[in-house]
């Protein structure tokens, strides 16, 4: 039983289900982002618990051209075993390249990809497997979060002055996730809404969920010759991090001493340009 591993993770994963069946109730037409990563690999899970064993939403991964070959090989072995209605996207029109800078070629391959998918077969809904814990600017986030018919996310409004000062005010109307009482019609201006079911987990989390379920992951996870990736994406845009973690339980027991964060070795996130924060402001995951 998950209680009797890690007693939160019962609670967790009752959330993320109730969270998940909403959508399948207040939406027409919603799927799920798979990036074949350990998060949005345990929301496939979380769908699964959710709906009796299966998966009743198309899963969406947006090829960019440049991702592992371990990735492509896992979602092909993945999508085969557990009967997934997978579509694959990408933008055949792009021109950027990784070495034109993160921001050009993940604006190009990634949310002008996505843009483009949603477009074609007007979801109303995307589950994304993001976690608060992750960046600054997804602690920003909500459970359900709209995206206008530019693609963009309007975490703030605009300046409002009040009593001589200027503060930013939140578009959203405030969540009280606590008691599952979720915001779900944004009316007319909403392109579509961004449903994360899995916010407040932590990396730690996530894997102990793995643990669990014995849930499959990509083996680039794991340790070898002293290296790991924390996080996983494009080849060319993910650096490894020193560790001897060779399994699930070596990875949990890492965690609990380690002060690197998980998206040390992202590009996106070290840039100086603050290219995450502009990349999730006009669409990005």
């Amino acid at each position: 039983m998950i209680d009797e591993i890690m007693p939160n993770l019962d609670e967790l994963e009752q959330k993320s289900v109730y969270v998940i069946r909403e959508v399948l109730q207040r939406f027409k037409k919603p799927a799920i982002l798979w990036s074949i990563g350990k998060d949005s690999t345990t929301m496939l899970a979380l769908c699964k618990a959710a709906f009796f064993g299966k998966i009743p939403f198309p899963v969406v991964h947006i090829d960019t051209g440049f991702k592992f070959k371990e990735i492509y090989e896992f979602r092909k072995k993945l999508a085969e075993e557990w009967g997934l209605n997978l579509i694959v996207g990408g933008n055949e029109e792009a021109t950027a390249l990784p070495e034109n800078g993160t921001f050009e070629c993940c604006m190009e391959r990634k949310t002008n990809a996505l843009q483009k998918l949603v477009e074609e077969h007007g979801f109303d809904a995307l589950l994304v497997g993001i976690r608060r814990d992750e960046h600054g600017i997804r602690g920003k986030e909500r459970y359900f979060s709209p995206r206008d018919k530019e693609f963009k996310w309007n975490y703030v409004a605009e300046k409002k002055s009040v009593g001589g000062d200027s503060p930013f005010v939140s578009l959203q109307d405030p969540e009280f996730s606590g008691w599952n009482i979720f915001s779900t019609d944004f009316g007319k201006e909403a392109d579509h809404v961004r449903v994360h079911p899995i916010l407040d987990w932590t990396e730690q989390d996530v894997w102990e969920y793995v643990k669990a379920k014995d849930l499959p992951v990509v083996d680039l996870y794991f340790s070898k010759n002293g290296k790991r990736f924390r996080s996983i994406g494009c080849e060319c845009c993910c650096a490894t991090v020193d560790s001897n973690a060779t399994d699930v339980d070596s990875v949990i027991e890492e965690l609990k001493v380690t002060n690197v964060p998980e998206r040390a070795g992202r590009k996106q996130d070290n840039d100086k340009d603050y290219s995450f924060q502009k990349l999730r402001t006009l669409g990005y995951m």
